[in-house]
């Protein structure tokens, strides 16, 4: 009985191997093979042992799949084994439809660190900020769990519940209660704040660039092909990242030129991606808000457009994610039947770096101007009611000068209207908007 037992996990470790694709590295080097073959008894023996003496029952394809993510996750925070059920979601999140709270998350100190909060999300909705840890997920300690199990406890059917337990900087731990809902995500929105246009961007994939194009036009359209409008404000504020190709196409909308961003892999060849000509703002002041929760492509973006001088960037230091992985679909290799049976593996294959050299990883990038973002203030008094000026003297003289047109009166005092109360709410995104004003005047 344990010979067929041995039989039957020398068999699943041929399985094991080839789904490593090991046979290429044998064949560089016998030595390095034999070395190889050495260190692979290890799992066929520890797995005959769990088989034979362990006091439970258990899933050997669950014990392969936990050996492959294993082996993935000591080699850094971001790679990993994908289960079938997780290949599948995660093509709908990169097509901007997917399931759960509307997050971005990692490990960090064996707890799971919220990257991001996505705009209009039960997360969001909820307060969850950057730089949070989930402690707990229902009671139940997420305490090196893998950021695989993790996700698994934070998803759920739609309408489901769950609580968290968060602790956040010097706080007490507290817990919070979230709805799942299906997470429709607009990648990127454009929209008018006084005289400036501000770019939104929550996620970077296929509805990127497209939407921004969209939006774009249809202000241009509005606003005399985009003449009156004195520049852009691009939001990246806790946006995760998303896809290399629209974190590329995305910053070359507002590049004539330029190195945007280059990857180097572990042989150190380099791609170089270039910008084209073609700025969608026609070289108007563009400003970047950024803070801890910007990531990955939003970094590319944000790293881009302070090297080549072409935007200010303001708010607090980002996430400092630097490195490029790729998805390994292992059923398109293993499965001939289109079924989802292997799932596949998400392997860090390069670093990138900005168009000077610089290295994102583990630093961030550091905004041209801190700002940190302000919790609103309620002022129940106008101001404005206890400003003496000279007009108030009741034998003032009289301005007998050329006068305003009454409509550019009109139309700056809604403008400086919208902009303060724009400043009561988002010092950031006020502070932006001030600083293209700021430089229009300058010009």
């Amino acid at each position: 009985m344990q010979k067929l037992s041995s039989i039957k996990f020398i068999v699943l470790i041929a399985s094991f191997l080839s789904l490593l694709s090991i046979q290429p590295v044998l064949s560089q080097s016998q030595a390095v093979g034999r070395n190889i073959l050495d260190s692979i008894q290890l799992i066929p023996e520890t797995l005959s042992r769990i088989h034979g003496e362990y006091v439970e029952e258990v899933d050997n394809h669950e014990l392969i799949q936990a050996a492959v993510d294993g082996m993935l996750r000591s080699l850094d925070p971001h790679s990993g084994y994908i289960t079938p059920e997780e290949m599948i979601a995660n093509q709908e999140q990169t097509t901007g439809e997917f399931g759960g709270l509307g997050m971005t998350v990692t490990t960090e100190d064996g707890f799971i660190k919220i990257i991001s909060p996505i705009d209009d999300t039960p997360a969001y909705r909820a307060g969850l900020q950057a730089g949070d840890f989930i402690i707990e997920i229902n009671g139940e300690t997420v305490l090196d769990k893998s950021l695989q199990d993790g996700v698994e406890l934070l998803r759920g059917p739609p309408g489901s519940e769950v609580t968290l337990t968060i602790k956040r900087e010097e706080l007490e731990p507290f817990m919070v209660t979230l709805t799942r809902e299906i997470i429709e995500t607009e990648a990127a929105t454009v929209r008018v704040e006084g005289n400036v246009i501000v770019a939104r961007v929550k996620t970077f994939n296929q509805q990127s660039v497209p939407n921004l194009e969209e939006g774009f036009a249809e202000i241009n359209e509005l606003h005399n092909g985009g003449d009156d409008l004195l520049g852009v404000v691009v939001d990246l504020r806790n946006n995760p990242g998303g896809t290399l190709d629209a974190a590329i196409g995305v910053t070359d909308l507002f590049l004539n030129e330029g190195v945007i961003v280059s990857v180097r892999n572990r042989e150190s060849r380099q791609s170089v991606y270039e910008a084209h000509e073609g700025d969608i703002v026609n070289g108007k002041p563009v400003v970047v808000l950024i803070n801890a929760g910007s990531a990955s492509a939003s970094e590319i973006f944000a790293g881009a457009m302070q090297d080549l001088n072409r935007g200010v960037l303001i708010g607090t230091e980002s996430f400092g994610k630097g490195s490029v992985q790729s998805i390994f679909d292992l059923d398109r290799q293993l499965n001939n039947s289109g079924e989802r049976k292997y799932g596949g593996i998400r392997l860090t294959i390069a670093k990138y770096y900005t168009p000077s050299g610089r290295s994102i990883q583990g630093n961030g990038i550091t905004p041209d101007i801190t700002l940190p973002f302000q919790t609103p203030e309620v002022v129940s008094e106008d101001p404005d009611q206890f400003v003496f000026t000279e007009s108030k003297y009741g034998n003032s003289l009289q301005n007998d000068g050329l006068q305003n047109e009454e409509s550019d009166i009109e139309r700056l005092a809604e403008i400086n209207k919208i902009i303060s109360d724009i400043r009561k709410t988002d010092n950031q995104l006020g502070f932006a908007i001030d600083f293209i004003n700021g430089v229009n005047a300058l010009n």
